[in-house]
């Protein structure tokens, strides 16, 4: 993410901090910075401004990189999702495929359904166990006897 190598934001000396904190921020992305800029603020006003001027004239606020990789990543599985349901042009293997497709989609459905079994299955006995408890408490007596 950053631009500078482990020498150069590791080297001794009174101005090697900025370095280091700026790759360390960079490493954790926009959200760190807007943590530090507001942080700065809250501190000493004029650190947040500072850091404020410093993101913005670096671009480090409106570059694209995070939110561009993840469009990017929709994209390509929007079309990876497409695919498969186009047509290959070989009749066998498409009828292979949407066999093979439509017998995932049962196995799919019936998983769902017990799923859904176990955990209604798993409501009942956690309420007949809240059940049983309420009728034992009510049944027990009550002690009214207080000591002298």
């Amino acid at each position: 993410m950053n631009s500078y190598t482990a020498s150069e934001t590791s080297g001794p000396g009174i101005f090697s901090w900025p370095r280091r904190a700026e790759a360390w921020l960079d490493d954790r992305g926009k959200p760190a910075w807007i943590a530090a800029t507001v942080l700065g603020f809250v501190v000493f006003w004029p650190v947040g401004l500072a850091l404020l001027g410093y993101t913005i004239w670096s671009k480090r606020m409106f570059n694209r990189s995070a939110c561009h990789a993840r469009r990017e990543q929709f994209r390509e599985m929007h079309r990876m999702h497409r695919s498969a349901w186009m047509s290959s042009g070989n009749t066998a293997f498409d009828a292979y495929k949407a066999e093979t497709l439509r017998r995932l989609e049962e196995e799919q459905d019936a998983f769902n359904s017990f799923l859904q079994r176990l955990r209604d299955a798993k409501d009942k006995q956690e309420f007949d166990a809240f059940m049983e408890d309420r009728a034992r408490k009510a049944t027990e007596p009550k002690s009214d006897v207080t000591e002298a």
